[in-house]
């Protein structure tokens, strides 16, 4: 007489990867001193603070030149970054935003973190997120290139300097997010 066994379900190695249990946060002051750190070395040996939207905006510029170089050549601030023969990618803030995305994966990879998921209230669908994650990520990039940076390169970088107008710009992003989290607050309760 046989009998017939079932053999277990492996679990795949995407998956493992992706439903791992989430590690505790760093402390906050290990953190921030930590990127201290690596903000005065960006200093030290490039010159240069730390930012993300001017690379992301130059990316966007490399697809705008690929699809209409005219244009690109006829705008004062895109003829700066990919005019004529220019390379929008040529930059170091580049390679500093590639930097921040594949280390943000890798630390959500190694720490638990990196799930499909979609953060919401009850009172609003997942669609309706989504819209308003975009509809708040484009306004709040286009704010960021009217300021000349975004919160990493304005409060890192230009505080660290003590710059007026960057302090101005945080005053400002911060108290808009107060105004915005009371406003729309109902929408996670």
């Amino acid at each position: 007489m046989t009998t017939v066994t079932e053999t277990p379900s492996k679990e795949t190695f995407i998956k493992r990867l992706f439903n791992r249990p989430a590690k505790e946060y760093w402390n906050a002051y290990t953190g921030g001193t930590l990127l201290g750190i690596v903000l005065f070395l960006s200093y030290f040996i490039t010159g240069n603070g730390l930012g993300a939207s001017g690379g992301l905006s130059r990316f966007v510029a490399f697809i705008e030149d690929i699809v209409a170089p005219g244009h690109v050549d006829r705008v004062p601030y895109l003829i700066k970054v990919a005019g004529g023969e220019l390379n929008a990618l040529d930059n170091w803030i580049v390679m500093v935003a590639i930097g921040a995305i594949v280390g943000g994966f890798i630390s959500g990879l190694r720490n638990g973190r990196v799930k499909w998921e979609t953060n919401r209230g009850p009172q609003i669908t997942d669609k309706q997120r989504w819209f308003w994650a975009f509809v708040g990520g484009t306004l709040f990039t286009y704010g960021a290139r009217l300021a000349r940076g975004c919160t990493s390169g304005q409060a890192l970088s230009g505080g660290a300097t003590l710059s007026a107008g960057s302090w101005a710009t945080m005053f400002a992003i911060f108290g808009g997010a107060y105004l915005f989290a009371y406003t729309f607050r109902k929408l996670w309760n």
